[in-house]
C-alpha cells in the first residue's frame, strides 16, 4: 500500500478521534452551565445523541450528503450501496456513487467516520440551547431528523458537490455546515419551547440562572479547544505538513484571541471578567476561524478571533434582551460565530495561502465577489435550516409534545425524565424526629 495513503489515513482517523472526544467537551460545558438538578439529563442527551447520529448517518445521512445526485441532495450510496468501502484509494471506487470524495486518498470508511463525528457535533449543539425544559424523547426525535435529513442536505450543498459548491461558496471545516446548522436548528427549538420558568420577569427583567459547576464548564471548553485541533486541520484529509501546521496555528490563535477579547469586553460591560463569557469567547474564536482556517493568514486569524469573541458577548446580551433563553449560549457561539466566520472568508481570504481556491477576499484586493457568495450561502442555509427545523419542532409539539411539565421542570429533569440524580449525596432530606 502506498505510504501516502497510510499516512493520510492515520492522520484522518486520529483527527476524527479528536473530534469524537469533543462529545465529552460538550457534555461538560453544557452540564456545567446548567443547574445541578438537570445534570443527568444533559449528559445523557450528549451521550445518546452520538449513538443516534451514528446509526442515522450510516443508514440515511451519509448517502444524502455525499451520494451523487443533483444540486440539492444526494441520491445514491445509502447504506454504502455501490461503494467499494474497503478500497485503500478513492479514485474509481467512488465513480458514480461518491464522486464528491474523489479528491481524498483515504479509504471510504475513514472518510465516513470523519464525517460522522461532524454530524454528531451538529446535533450536540442543539442540546445545550434547549436544556432544562425539553422532553428527552422529543430531543431524540429531532436529533434523528437533523442528522438524517437537514444536516446532510446542507452538507451536500457545500461539500457534496451541490449548488453552493458550484456557486463558489467556501467553508473549509464547517462554520456554516456544522455550527450554523446546529445553531439555526437550536434557535427554532428555543422559540417553540419558550424560556425556562423564572428566567424573565413580567416586567421584562432578566434573572440570571447560574450554572452549577464552572470547573466542569471550563474543563469541557479546554477539551473542545483540544478537539478542534482535529476538527480543522483534519479537514485537509491528508497528512500535508504545511497545511496542517498553518491550520493548527490559525485555529489556536483565533481561540486565544476570542477568549481574551470576550473577557475584556465582558469586564467592561458587566463590571467583572465573567468566566462564562471567557469560555464562550474561546469557543466563538474556534467557530469563527473554522470556515477560513486554511485560507487566511496568522494575522487575520488573530483579528477574526478577537472580533468573534466580542461578538459573542454582545450576542449573549442580545439573546436575553429578546428573551430567547439559551442556557449555554450555543446560539450566539455557533450561530453568530458561524455566520461571522463564514463571511470572514470573503473579507480575509488570501489566494496565496491555498492557491487556486478562494481567491482574495475584500480586504486583500479581491473585491466583493467572494464576500457576496459567502453572504448568499449564509442566507440560504439559515433560511432553509430554520424553516425546516421550525416545522419539525412544531410537528413534534403537536404530537408528542416538546416541553416537560411545570412540576417536572421545577423539580429537575434528572428525576422526572431519568429517575436519577447526579449528586444524590448532596440532596437535603427531611428527617422525622
Amino acid at each position: 500500500m502506498d505510504t501516502k495513503v497510510v499516512l493520510d489515513t492515520i492522520w484522518v482517523l486520529l483527527a476524527a478521534m479528536l473530534v469524537f472526544f469533543m462529545n465529552l467537551g460538550f457534555a461538560l460545558v453544557e452540564s456545567g452551565f446548567a443547574r445541578a438538578k438537570n445534570t443527568v439529563n444533559i449528559i445523557s442527551k450528549n451521550f445518546v445523541v452520538f449513538a443516534v447520529a451514528t446509526i442515522t448517518f450510516l443508514a440515511i445521512g451519509w448517502g444524502l450528503m455525499y451520494g451523487d445526485g443533483n444540486g440539492i441532495i444526494g441520491l445514491k450510496g445509502l447504506f454504502f450501496i455501490g461503494g467499494a468501502d474497503n478500497s485503500p484509494m478513492v479514485g474509481e471506487a467512488y465513480e458514480g456513487v461518491y464522486s464528491a470524495l474523489g479528491w481524498a486518498s483515504v479509504p471510504l470508511l475513514a472518510k465516513f467516520f470523519f464525517q460522522l463525528v461532524f454530524a454528531g457535533t451538529a446535533a450536540t449543539i442543539v442540546s445545550g440551547a434547549v436544556a432544562e425544559r425539553i422532553k428527552y424523547v422529543s430531543f431524540i426525535v429531532f436529533s434523528f431528523i437533523l442528522v438524517a435529513f437537514i444536516y446532510p442536505m446542507i452538507g451536500h450543498w457545500v461539500w457534496g458537490g451541490g449548488w453552493l459548491a458550484e456557486l463558489g461558496f467556501f467553508d473549509f471545516a464547517g462554520s456554516t455546515v456544522v455550527h450554523s446548522v446546529g445553531a439555526w436548528a437550536a434557535l427554532a427549538g428555543v422559540l417553540v419551547l419558550g424560556p425556562r420558568i423564572g428566567k424573565y420577569g413580567k416586567d421584562g427583567s432578566v434573572r440570571a440562572i447560574p450554572g452549577h459547576n464552572m470547573t466542569s464548564a471550563m474543563t469541557g471548553a479546554l477539551i473542545l479547544w483540544f478537539g478542534w485541533f482535529g476538527f480543522n486541520p483534519g479537514s485537509t484529509m491528508a497528512a500535508d505538513p504545511m497545511a496542517i501546521s498553518h491550520i493548527m496555528v490559525t485555529t489556536n490563535i483565533s481561540a486565544a484571541a476570542g477568549a481574551l477579547s470576550a473577557t475584556f469586553l465582558a469586564w467592561k460591560l458587566l463590571g467583572k471578567p465573567d468566566i462564562g463569557m471567557t469560555i464562550n469567547g474561546a469557543l466563538a474564536g474556534l467557530v469563527g476561524i473554522t470556515a477560513g482556517c486554511a485560507f487566511v493568514s496568522i494575522g487575520s486569524s488573530l483579528v477574526i478571533g478577537a472580533l468573534a469573541g466580542m461578538l459573542i458577548v454582545v450576542g449573549v446580551l442580545f439573546l436575553d434582551r429578546v428573551k430567547w433563553d439559551d442556557p449555554v449560549g450555543a446560539i450566539a457561539v455557533h450561530g453568530m460565530g458561524g455566520i461571522f466566520g463564514t463571511l470572514a472568508v470573503g473579507l480575509f481570504a488570501q489566494d496565496k495561502i491555498m492557491p487556486g481556491t478562494t481567491g482574495d477576499g475584500l480586504f486583500f484586493g479581491g473585491g466583493f465577489s467572494l464576500f457576496f457568495k459567502q453572504l448568499a450561502g449564509v442566507g440560504a442555509v439559515g433560511l432553509a435550516v430554520f424553516t425546516i427545523s421550525l416545522v419539525v419542532w412544531l410537528t413534534i409539539r403537536a404530537t408528542i409534545g416538546v416541553r416537560v411539565s411545570e412540576e417536572e421542570e421545577l423539580e429537575g429533569l434528572d428525576i422526572g425524565e431519568h429517575g436519577n440524580r447526579a449528586y444524590p449525596d448532596f440532596v437535603q432530606t427531611e428527617t422525622v424526629a
